[in-house]
């Protein structure tokens, strides 16, 4: 395969050693992503080049933050989780194009902005969670409204953006009316009502709520390493994973993904970080430590990742699926998705 397709903390700072001289260059980044999933990256960016992270984390109100503070804001990256909130900064006139051999070397086309906005800094597949006794070897989207699974799926909300991702895709290939049709039936199969996180399908797979979920890739590798502690462990023991596909198609695969700030202070220091985090080194440390996909083929998957099989990631770029992203979500309060019924 194709692999994919295939702060600044003190502790940091004195994990160099007290030898190292004052850091004079910095990058700042805003970010809705924990700064703790991604510090041992920064802290090598650092120990490698003398340039000081600083994160702030923002779990809302990214946009309204950066919006506010115009063109005196000191935020030089911008990082989410979801490329949805990556176009809506780009929307919002928060970014600006980077020109860069590199990113464009190393990330994919279909996982990137044509005009160089944003980066996919790394990626998660929207598997199938299964039992691990269920007689069940190979799997599509489309089966998530067939009868067979009716009282037996366990899924998260439907407007919670890893779902709205995966129904936009859907309508990008098949339009309005078949997904209206599939969220239907997907609303019928659930077991108890669509709420919680991707790992409480894992936890419900376990309890025998229901035999099959829709989950990201990369919590199978926290729960499964232990990550998660003994009891997410367990619940990993009672499943195994399938990687779906669309029929004629592949995987949906979301990303991370950053992308340089409209006023950046430190432009060519932010510009040399995020040409760091694609690189194989940064790339096998979000692996390592977050269990995603790399988006440069040459990086290393994670082992209980790449158990999965291999990986044969849907050719629909994001820049496809994007018109869809607000029609899918409107439907899915008009199917009243998150709302069950017996």
């Amino acid at each position: 395969m194709t692999r994919f397709l295939k702060i600044f903390s003190t502790a940091g700072l004195l994990a160099l050693g007290a030898a190292v001289p004052a850091l004079t260059q910095e990058v700042n980044i805003y970010t809705t992503r924990e700064p703790g999933l991604i510090q041992p990256i920064l802290d090598a960016f650092t120990a490698e080049t003398g340039v000081a992270v600083n994160t702030v984390f923002l779990q809302d109100g990214l946009i309204e933050r950066v919006s506010a503070e115009g063109e005196s804001s000191p935020a030089d990256i911008l990082m989410t989780v979801d490329f949805g909130a990556l176009i809506d900064l780009v929307d919002a006139g928060l970014t600006q194009p980077i020109d860069s051999e590199v990113l464009e070397g190393a990330v994919p086309e279909a996982l990137r902005d044509p005009d160089g906005n944003w980066f996919a800094l790394s990626g998660r597949a929207r598997v199938l969670y299964a039992a691990k006794d269920l007689d069940l070897d190979s799997f599509t989207y489309e089966q998530l409204d067939d009868e067979e699974w009716r009282g037996r799926l366990c899924i998260r909300s439907g407007q919670h953006p890893y779902n709205t991702a995966m129904f936009a895709a859907y309508m990008a290939k098949y339009g309005e009316e078949e997904t209206r049709s599939w969220l239907e039936g997907i609303k019928a199969n659930q077991a108890r009502v669509a709420a919680g996180g991707d790992r409480d399908g894992a936890r419900d797979i376990a309890a025998g709520i229901c035999d099959i979920a829709i989950g990201n890739s990369y919590y199978v590798g926290l729960m499964t390493s232990g990550a998660g502690g003994e009891e997410q462990q367990a619940w990993a023991e009672e499943m195994k994973v399938i990687l779906p596909t669309f029929e004629n198609g592949g995987t949906l695969v979301n990303i991370s993904g950053a992308g340089l700030a409209a006023h950046a202070p430190n432009r060519e220091e932010a510009i040399q970080l995020l040409e760091y985090l694609v690189s194989d080194d940064a790339q096998k440390l979000y692996a390592e430590a977050n269990f995603e996909y790399p988006v440069s083929a040459s990086a290393e998957v994670h082992p209980i990742i790449a158990a999965f099989g291999e990986l044969e990631a849907d050719d629909l770029s994001l820049t496809e699926v994007l018109p869809f992203r607000t029609r899918a979500s409107e439907l899915v309060d008009e199917v009243n998705f998150d709302t069950f019924e017996n």
